[in-house]
């Protein structure tokens, strides 16, 4: 069986944060490293998770010397990290027991580095609020350029593809993820898709991935910088993303 590493940034997710790590100590798939990169420099919520998390030696925390945001933390949890699998998981979303070893599985079968599942959406409340999104296969990034598709607590690559191609998440507030994924595309590695709903994502109000001014200036950034796109067809993919995002 082997080592599964999952990843989780922590930035005041006190309310949530138990249940998303029950989701993952009770994954039928126990061969397990888990890593919590701490990304607050106000302290006060490390002991809770020191607490909450005592009773399963599985479980790793990091605290950053400052705040680095998701993406770079989650860069500093791969380097850290020990197993041949990374599995992202952010601290306010939660996961079906079986969703690692249904993925792995699947990943085993059809010989696939990266992989992605369904998810569906819930709000503060735990309430669901939209259908659920289903995964698709990404075979040339050019099917993703347009629209991120990709639920990031819901994936699971091989550690080694990001290490060959010294892949690493962006210096972004918000689309850090859909970088990446371009990135890995765009190394001709294909994304596979688990047609299985196994991933909630918990759509905050207060959340970044809500600030629709700072996801139109990162989702620029994505194009016009970690692309290398010109200002105007910049502008075009963004124009694309905002309106799929809407039609969501």
């Amino acid at each position: 069986m082997c080592l599964v590493t999952v990843i989780i940034p922590y930035f005041k997710k006190k309310k949530y944060i138990q249940d998303t790590i029950n989701t993952v100590v009770s994954q039928t798939y126990k061969n397990l490293e888990i890593i919590i990169i701490y990304d607050d420099t106000d302290i006060s919520d490390l002991n809770y998770l020191k607490k909450i998390t005592k009773s399963d030696n599985r479980i790793i925390i990091i605290q950053n010397n400052n705040n680095l945001g998701a993406g770079l933390s989650r860069n500093e949890g791969i380097k850290k990290s020990s197993g041949e699998y990374i599995a992202f998981l952010d601290a306010d979303d939660l996961w079906h027991k079986e969703k690692i070893s249904r993925q792995i599985y699947f990943m085993k079968q059809n010989y696939s580095d990266i992989s992605h599942t369904s998810y569906s959406i819930i709000n503060n409340k735990t309430k669901k609020i939209a259908s659920i999104r289903q995964a698709k296969n990404f075979n040339h990034v050019n099917e993703l350029l347009k629209s991120c598709d990709i639920g990031l607590s819901t994936v699971i690559l091989k550690k080694n593809i990001l290490l060959e191609n010294n892949i690493k998440f962006p210096n972004l507030k918000t689309k850090e993820d859909f970088v990446l994924w371009l990135k890995l595309l765009i190394h001709k590695n294909k994304i596979f898709a688990l047609k299985e709903n196994l991933m909630t994502w918990r759509k905050s109000k207060n959340s970044l991935s809500s600030n629709i001014l700072q996801k139109i200036l990162d989702g620029f950034k994505v194009y016009n910088v970690y692309m290398e796109f010109n200002f105007i067809k910049s502008i075009y993919y963004l124009m694309c993303l905002s309106f799929n995002y809407l039609k969501k």
